[in-house]
């Protein structure tokens, strides 16, 4: 070995040892193993989003209920976003900790605040790992129709039927994959997203190589929707913007995995805003591109088939079917993600013994160097989540936006409370790492006034989100009210009556200060 070499691996041996320090500030030992690089947190957190996969299961939605003109929600969507996201890369960069939402909110509000954010997040990403899952089925048989293993695809339940079994296959396999360890995730999802990137930059020069029409005319074309309304197209649009809303979160998925990163209070903070801005600038550029490209802009298909629509009639069926395969794999991808990211939750949850069962889901495999047990329990509920899609798919579908709400309202569980330690003077950034400066105030109170308002309009009890099709019955049309409040209120009751009468570091993760005194080290911010 060269003295190069040696010089390069004495500063990773350091850079690694302070990286433990800083879990130690927090109270916890080192166990998961650090594998992952700069590309593998992008990766974990542009998967999590996932364009190819939002920007094709939502784009029907979009254009159905708001037109065209509903791609003004995606810079509408990406701007709240970001203060949000800006808000999370000062956290990252002084807590890069497993289960970064339920961490957060613990260190900003207190432990019951932690608990309701971490419990509100850990439920929504079960329902989004099914809810991701789904998105086979809107894709493979359009590729196929041999994927149509219930039914011929006629039938009242042959789809519902047919997604519960894409999706139960899916939901396997990344339980497995996640099992194995960080690494082997890692490898899969980083080559899937750069398939899907690679896929996604084609795909905007092929639609960009068929324009028919200028930006100006999809911008402004409503379809005439709204008219008539009380808000007119402003209450039309402000449905369509959950199309938008549905895909552009999840980036802090990057800085769940800080307890397996190299350097993660440096690499965590670029790899949120990567994956964001990114996923923007692409996604942003597809629909785009496809409102200009797709032969007819009045075509009934793309309010009930969508983006695939686009693509194969655009495109033709060789090159749309390869792009389709190309989302295939960005679904598979998104679900890795999306259960990797509630993995880390659970188990850091699990650390603080605020779940039942907890020296159980806390427990890292000696061989795999990950949570087992959360990763198949994730795994079990999401597929019992999927069954409900075989009868009711309505009812499905309201749990689904709901839970976007609950992730929606986990991140106010953040913003929120960290606004009001600005506003004490209590918030300090870590030294020499991201910070927002003079700018901090401002962008954390935007993010907290978009938090509010964009839960509001997700939650909002209209008949076509929440009712859509079939017998109205209140309990849908105010499902995302009585749901959350259900989950919030029960799971909150749980908590406080039982759990949190034992809550405290498991002594089998505590961390113990090399001087044997059990004190972790001071925090270095």
């Amino acid at each position: 070995m060269s003295v190069h070499d040696d010089s390069k691996s004495s500063r990773a041996s350091a850079q690694g040892q302070e990286d433990d320090d800083a879990l130690g500030a927090l109270g916890y030992k080192p166990e998961l193993k650090r594998t992952l690089g700069n590309f593998h947190t992008f990766a974990a957190g542009i998967s999590y989003i996932s364009i190819l996969t939002g920007t094709f299961q939502l784009f029907y939605f979009g254009v159905s209920f708001g037109g065209p003109a509903y791609w003004w929600s995606w810079p509408m969507v990406f701007v709240g976003q970001l203060m949000v996201a800006l808000c999370f890369c000062e956290l990252a960069a002084r807590y890069p900790v497993a289960g970064s939402i339920y961490n957060w909110a613990k260190t900003m509000g207190g432990p019951h605040v932690g608990w309701l954010g971490g419990w509100m997040m850990m439920t929504a990403t079960m329902v989004t790992l099914s809810a991701v899952a789904l998105a086979y089925q809107i894709t493979l048989p359009q590729i196929d129709s041999w994927f149509q293993f219930v039914g011929d695809g006629s039938g009242k339940n042959d789809a519902a039927a047919n997604a519960v079994l894409l999706g139960t296959v899916l939901i396997l396999f990344s339980t497995l994959v996640n099992a194995f360890g960080v690494k082997l995730m890692a490898r899969i999802n980083s080559a899937g997203v750069f398939i899907e990137l690679v896929a996604a930059v084609a795909l905007i020069i092929l639609l960009a190589a068929h324009i028919t029409r200028g930006p100006s005319t999809v911008l402004t074309d409503t379809y005439g929707l709204g008219e008539g309304q009380t808000l007119g197209y402003f209450g039309a649009f402000l449905t369509a913007s959950l199309a938008s809303a549905y895909v552009m979160y999840g980036f802090d998925t990057a800085s769940s995995l800080g307890e397996e990163s190299h350097d993660p209070s440096r690499n965590a903070p670029r790899a949120i805003l990567r994956a964001l801005v990114a996923s923007f600038l692409i996604g942003g550029l597809i629909l785009l591109f496809a409102l200009m490209a797709v032969p007819d802009i009045n075509a009934e298909e793309l309010s009930t088939i969508g983006l695939q629509y686009v693509v194969l009639e655009t495109l033709g069926s060789t090159i749309g079917e390869i792009v389709l395969w190309c989302v295939v794999i960005a679904i598979t991808v998104c679900v890795l993600a999306v259960q990797a990211a509630g993995i880390r939750l659970m188990f850091a949850m699990a650390r603080d013994n605020n779940l039942p069962a907890g020296t159980h889901l806390a427990k890292v495999s000696p061989r795999f160097k990950t949570p087992v047990v959360p990763a198949v329990v994730i795994g079990v509920v999401g597929v019992l989540i999927l069954v409900i899609n075989v009868n009711q798919p309505q009812i499905f579908s309201v749990i689904t936006s709901i839970a976007i709400i609950m992730i929606y309202v986990a991140y106010l569980l953040v913003t929120t409370p960290m606004l009001i330690k600005r506003l004490r003077g209590k918030w300090t950034p870590a030294e020499g790492k991201f910070s927002l400066g003079r700018f901090g105030l401002p962008i954390n109170a935007l993010a907290v006034l978009w938090g509010l308002a964009m839960s509001i309009n997700l939650a909002w009890p209209r008949a076509e989100v929440y009712n859509a099709t079939g017998p109205q019955h209140w309990y849908l049309r105010w499902g995302a009210f009585v749901f959350v409040g259900i989950v919030g209120l029960g799971g909150f009751a749980y908590y406080w009556f039982v759990q949190r009468h034992r809550t405290g570091v498991l002594e089998s993760h505590r961390y113990v200060a090399s001087t044997g005194t059990g004190e972790p080290p001071a925090p270095s911010a």
